[in-house]
């Protein structure tokens, strides 16, 4: 039998290798997660597209495409704040632009993006199962989407606040690093409720049914100045403080030092205990989905 030539053995060598066992991270818990992170961070321009990809393919065959969810928001508005302003004894220019933006921000902002984490691995199912990618992208990947939808739907308070001649300000630029947080908080929202319903299916729709009380009970369409001196017990919702530090400064006003610390550290919170139940949890969530 002749020997192997060189040609052969280069080939071979250059030959893409299959994924085993072998190929993942060894160490703790914690250093595979660290590891997985940090695969993230390279390959954040992959969760971009991926995000992105979703959108498109969403509305694939559409002539509006997403706009059709910034249509009907619109429509839900304006019948909205006819009704409301009249049931709340309100004018309409001073409801109508505040209803607008807390509806925008609560149904394509925080509740959108929180329902979404909860199916961030199971929706991925297939690519997390057929391709060796870091699990925390899918995380990024329903960020960016989510940021996508939101972009498209900001227009409605933006155009009502045009037809009733507003202008938040300098203020304004605050609600950035407020939209940042939110980015972040929504991040750590897919490692623990994506990885917690991955595991616990009930989780999924016990959470939409939470949001709907949360709903009413944070100052979404109704003002939290209708609340008089009782105003102060808003605080005791942790969504009341990261609503507000994103509506305050585009409505012109400036969110408290009280709001901002509670919001800050409602997340600092929030990650210490997503990141302990991602870590907990990663080396088992391929089985779970």
């Amino acid at each position: 039998m002749s020997a192997p030539s060189p040609a052969s053995d280069a080939t071979r060598d250059e030959a893409p290798r299959r994924h085993t066992s072998r190929d993942t991270p060894r160490g703790s818990p914690a250093a595979r997660a660290w590891a997985d992170w940090k695969e993230t961070r390279r390959l954040w321009r992959l969760g971009v597209r991926l995000g992105w990809l979703d959108i498109r393919l969403r509305y694939r065959g559409s002539a509006l495409g997403p706009f059709w969810l910034t249509i009907t928001s619109a429509l839900m508005v304006a019948s909205m704040g006819v009704l409301y302003s009249r049931l709340f004894h309100m004018q309409l220019a001073t409801y109508l632009p505040f209803l607008s933006l807390s509806l925008t921000l609560w149904s394509v902002g925080l509740s959108s993006l929180i329902q979404e984490s909860c199916t961030c691995f199971l929706d991925a199912e297939d690519m997390v199962r057929s391709v060796q990618l870091p699990l925390l992208l899918y995380a990024v990947r329903v960020v960016v989407r989510n940021a996508i939808v939101f972009a498209h739907n900001i227009v409605v308070p933006l155009a009502v606040f045009v037809i009733y001649h507003l202008w938040p300000g300098i203020n304004a630029v605050l609600a950035i690093p407020a939209l940042l947080l939110w980015a972040l908080d929504g991040f750590a929202a897919c490692m623990l409720f994506g990885s917690l319903c991955a595991r616990f299916r009930d989780i999924t729709p016990i959470v939409g049914a939470l949001l709907q009380i949360v709903f009413y009970v944070t100052p979404i369409i109704w003002m939290p100045q209708q609340l008089g001196a009782k105003a102060s017990l808003l605080l005791l919702n942790p969504f009341y403080p990261l609503l507000e530090i994103v509506r305050a400064p585009l409505l012109g006003h400036l969110p408290s030092l009280q709001v901002w610390g509670i919001a800050l550290t409602l997340s600092v919170v929030f990650w210490a205990i997503a990141i302990r139940s991602f870590i907990k949890t990663r080396a088992r969530l391929v089985f779970w989905i």
